[in-house]
């Protein structure tokens, strides 16, 4: 029976590959997908934390982000993407901002790269919000993002709970060095007549610390790891969590981060890292709303001193967030920082 046979019950909830007995063990062919409302919480903690050691990457179901709030986040920005191009570049994205609409590529067979849209905004602290990129059509694109920010936020928290009581630490330790801001990205893939020969977004890491990712029907993301491509299946209503470069080095490699990536048909099996790679559709829209939680600019992150020891060194060097920007932007090397 295939994973997406075997893997829903009658009631739509995962099982294969979800947590639901004690001694459990996550298997190593499919990425992890958790059922958060499982009523052993100890053991749903330990799913999030293996998960993010062996993984980078897991699902969540069950989440209590409710289903009318995904889809109607969906709707306004497949609303959004459906305007004419002089609509959307009443939120275009200045050069000087991180915010705002923006085509990041065009089609180019020579490249390989197929048309990618985007839209960048913050949605928290209110502080960091401005609304001048957020878009007026839809009418009620700010209310449906509001609503969304206020769950995925609790959601992002929770997991960061999990995350910091699996290192051993106090539950607010990575929330207190990570969730400066929370930026929602909209991605926009239309289809390619030639999406076999061509990539998603470059292959990258997240820079920031954790990353909630919202996709629609389309399948597209796939993770390397242990030599092999793993599809992500497409779960409804449930959100993808990827751990970002921020956590890895807090947590002293403890938590993987993950590469992103498009094609790679040469691949070189030298990474130490879970890789994924996202693709395109023939014939159908792909579309994505990660939200990125990073810390403030001039947040130092460096692994936790109270997790170092003789048995397990630094690996990584403190830097400030926006240093750690600058260098990887321009793909600096970081070998005076990183062990």
């Amino acid at each position: 029976m295939s994973t997406s046979e075997s893997s829903i019950t009658n009631s739509g909830i995962i099982s294969d590959n979800m947590v639901l007995e004690r001694d459990q063990d996550i298997p190593s062919s499919h990425i992890p997908v958790v059922d958060l409302s499982s009523p052993d919480q100890e053991l749903v903690a330990r799913a999030v934390v293996k998960a993010s050691e062996e993984w980078g990457v897991f699902q969540v179901v069950n989440h209590g982000i409710p289903t009318k709030v995904i889809q109607r986040l969906q709707n306004v920005g497949r609303q959004f993407f459906e305007l004419s191009e002089a609509e959307k570049n009443v939120v275009a994205k200045p050069d000087d901002s991180r915010e705002g609409y923006a085509r990041r590529y065009e089609l180019d067979l020579e490249r390989k790269t197929g048309t990618v849209d985007q839209l960048f905004h913050n949605i928290w602290p209110p502080s960091s919000v401005n609304y001048k990129y957020w878009p007026k059509n839809p009418l009620d694109y700010r209310e449906a993002n509001e609503e969304y920010t206020k769950h995925v936020k609790m959601l992002s928290e929770k997991i960061m709970e999990w995350l910091s009581e699996g290192l051993g630490l106090w539950g607010e330790a990575i929330k207190e060095v990570i969730s400066g801001e929370y930026m929602m990205i909209v991605n926009y893939y239309p289809p390619c007549p030639h999406s076999d020969l061509i990539e998603g977004l470059d292959p990258h890491t997240d820079v920031s610390g954790l990353t909630l990712i919202l996709p629609n029907e389309i399948p597209g993301l796939q993770v390397f790891k242990d030599d092999n491509w793993f599809d992500l299946e497409i779960i409804p209503s449930a959100v993808i969590v990827i751990i970002g470069d921020q956590i890895q080095r807090l947590s002293n490699g403890r938590y993987k981060s993950v590469l992103h990536m498009g094609h790679m048909p040469h691949l070189a099996l030298t990474w130490v890292r879970p890789l994924h790679k996202t693709t395109v559709d023939k014939e159908r829209t792909r579309m994505s709303w990660p939200v990125l939680v990073r810390p403030t600019n001039d947040m130092v992150v460096g692994p936790f001193p109270e997790i170092i020891d003789h048995d397990n060194p630094p690996k990584f060097k403190h830097i400030a967030y926006k240093d750690y920007i600058y260098r990887k932007v321009r793909h600096l090397s970081f070998a005076d920082l990183d062990s």
